[in-house]
């Protein structure tokens, strides 16, 4: 469940970093003023002053009583419809520009993924003793009683276990991967169970993790919304969560 921020939407917030955007070969920003703009109440994005964004760069797109739509263009690289103005009272004037499309991201001289970082959310991993034990549809897939909890604002508890304490036979690599701000790039395993039945894409592990996770290093994390999770021997409720919804459609 996600905790409702306590100023109304949107918010604006002006942020220290140097802030820079990277396509085409070419850093169309780079800037000391970016904002902080919450739409929702989930995470910021970055938005910029008409000044941050040179005009060589941006061709018109569309048009609406809001928004001005430009395509990004450098050299012989275009993203379609990558940058809107803003002209409604609260963002008048203030360009956001698609953060998936385009090369890369970086504040001060560290690259981002995704979207920006919270200020308002801790993200902390700590070591534990506790029994925790994960079944798929009744088969046991890992047993632990040294797992690492990362506990994250507004988002359910994630149990990441050892590999060694888990049944490595039934993990099948799959080619999902997913990038978090907090953790980096993921990598996905599928669960394959002696029935022969598959459940997609509901373990992840980061090869790589960002430092200030970096004990979740060499770990696996499971979707509790769509396994079993008994801690210290008890079941424990799958959470409502956005990945809740696709419980039903992850079996092949």
């Amino acid at each position: 469940m996600n905790i409702p921020l306590q100023f109304p939407l949107p918010h604006v917030e002006s942020t220290p970093k140097r802030v820079r955007v990277l396509f085409g070969g070419e850093y169309i920003v780079d800037t000391t003023d970016a904002l902080l703009v919450w739409l929702k109440p989930n995470y910021p994005f970055y938005f910029f002053k008409a000044k941050d964004v040179p005009e060589k760069y941006l061709v018109d797109a569309f048009q609406s009583q809001k928004h001005h739509l430009y395509d990004i263009v450098v050299g012989d690289r275009r993203a379609d419809a990558a940058a809107t103005i803003y002209s409604d009272e609260e963002l008048d004037g203030l360009i956001q520009i698609e953060f998936s499309v385009m090369d890369a991201w970086f504040e001060e001289d560290e690259q981002i993924y995704v979207h920006p970082k919270d200020p308002y959310k801790r993200v902390d991993v700590l070591q534990s003793s506790r029994h925790v034990r994960i079944e798929v549809n009744g088969v046991e897939v890992a047993n632990t009683t040294r797992p690492r909890l990362l506990f994250e604002t507004s988002l359910p508890t994630r149990y990441y276990i050892p590999k060694p304490d888990c049944k490595l036979d039934l993990l099948v690599p799959s080619e999902l991967t997913t990038q978090c701000p907090y953790k980096g790039v993921a990598n996905y395993y599928h669960v394959h169970l002696p029935s022969g039945d598959t459940v997609q894409d509901i373990v992840w592990w980061y090869r790589t993790p960002q430092l200030e996770c970096a004990e979740i290093k060499g770990c696996v994390a499971f979707y509790d919304e769509k396994v079993d999770v008994y801690v210290d021997g008890v079941l424990q409720p799958r959470p409502e969560s956005p990945w809740a919804a696709s419980r039903r459609s992850s079996h092949i």
